[in-house]
């Protein structure tokens, strides 16, 4: 079968390479792709978010499957709008998306089925802003209503910083809305959890916890993710179950009474807080750089499980797990998450050699005549699996050095929560 790969980043880098496991598997055709994926699919540059053309490419190179990596095509309607033309795709409709297209949507589906998540209020003017200001305790997070390439959330420790956020989201500064979220603080431990969702029935795909500050002891502005590591050891079976009832069920649940059903990936985003759960955020696609993590744990064919999605039959994969710890540290453009350069040779990348349990994925990245240069603020993502978390980083970091790309930074203490 042929299959079409639609995203650019690690992440797809990372699923293109567990789809090529399978030798049901003709061609992947990557759209648009990146460096890293050029060396084992097939780069097709075209603007994915013009969905005429893309369909069209679709038809032109004989595509089976299409799979949607990143957010965005997903709450445009892409999957919708190829639906209709009969075109097998994974990923959830326009509806269901907006459970991570926009807060305020995910917030009103918590409120109605008793969802655990922090107290709120959506705000579209200051004087919300203010009220919300009276009657709660500071620290606060704002949140942009909708997509913001992980940078839409701040976590503020004064009322001025509220006001100028908000100020800042309602004039604008993301395009995809001008209404914000005021939510509580909560404070406890992370953990992204991870369901492969058909029309029906859902499994288990892994689970991850991810560094979103740019700097070392969780210091400066929410990235894309710095770096992440699977599985969470902070999720146990008990806590898992209040996960899965709780939180997962009743959302897919509601999806379904409205007959708008969620099929594909589902990444809930959560806070734990004295083995109690709370959703922060829903996201409807695999993370990044979760993905980079949970891909090299997975023993099931990727292929299998989708398929399964797809013709929902996902109670029928028995989905199994390497018991090796995984971990990925993201190698960024100097300056990211702010202004950075672009078209950075990375001189010592093809010079590189990698054990089997390593991999380089690529991320912001082009290839051109046999050379990687930088195109995007999260470059390279260096994974590793092993035993232990610690000797497992220590590798990453040796690669790094070798990798020796003087436009570039990382985070040092990535996994420094359980290491």
């Amino acid at each position: 079968m042929n299959i079409a790969l639609i995203g650019s980043g690690g992440r797809e880098h990372a699923l293109c390479q567990k789809l090529l496991e399978s030798r049901k598997i003709k061609k992947i055709y990557c759209i648009p792709g990146n460096g890293g994926t050029s060396d084992i699919a097939i780069n097709l540059n075209i603007d994915f978010l013009n969905f005429n053309l893309l369909y069209k490419n679709i038809k032109k190179f004989k595509i089976d499957l299409v799979i949607v990596g990143p957010e965005q095509p997903l709450v445009l309607g892409i999957v919708d709008y190829l639906k209709k033309r009969k075109v097998k795709v994974f990923g959830p409709n326009k509806y269901a998306s907006q459970l991570e297209g926009s807060k305020s949507f995910m917030k009103a589906l918590c409120k109605r089925n008793k969802i655990p998540t922090a107290n709120y209020a959506v705000c579209k003017k200051l004087t919300d802003v203010h009220k919300f200001l009276k009657k709660n305790r500071l620290p606060l997070v704002v949140k942009a209503d909708g997509l913001a390439a992980g940078k839409g959330v701040s976590i503020c420790k004064s009322k001025n910083a509220v006001i100028n956020i908000s100020k800042k989201i309602f004039s604008g500064k993301f395009k995809s809305s001008k209404k914000l979220i005021l939510e509580e603080f909560l404070l406890g431990e992370e953990v992204s959890y991870f369901v492969a969702v058909d029309k029906s029935h859902f499994s288990f795909l892994g689970s991850a916890q991810d560094h979103k500050k740019v700097g070392v002891n969780e210091k400066g502005p929410n990235t894309g993710g710095m770096g992440a590591y699977s599985p969470a050891p902070i999720l146990t079976k008990e806590l898992e179950k209040k996960i899965v009832d709780k939180i997962i069920r009743p959302t897919l649940i509601d999806l379904r009474k409205r007959k708008k059903e969620f099929t594909g990936f589902l990444y809930a985003g959560l806070m734990i807080k004295e083995n109690n759960p709370y959703l922060i955020e829903y996201n409807v696609r695999m993370g990044d750089p979760e993905c980079q993590v949970i891909m090299p744990r997975l023993k099931t064919k990727l292929i299998e499980i989708i398929n399964s999605v797809v013709h929902n039959k996902i109670k029928n994969i028995k989905i199994a797990w390497n018991k090796k710890k995984c971990m990925a540290v993201v190698l960024c453009a100097k300056g990211y998450p702010g202004r950075y350069k672009k078209f950075k040779l990375i001189r010592n990348l093809k010079n590189i050699n990698l054990d089997n349990d390593s991999r380089i994925f690529h991320a912001g990245t082009i290839k051109k005549k046999k050379e990687f240069f930088s195109t995007g603020g999260r470059v390279l993502n260096i994974t590793s699996t092993g035993n232990q978390l610690l000797s497992v980083r220590k590798k990453i970091h040796k690669i790094i050095k070798k990798i020796n790309w003087k436009h570039g930074f990382y985070r040092s203490d990535i996994g420094w929560r359980v290491i």
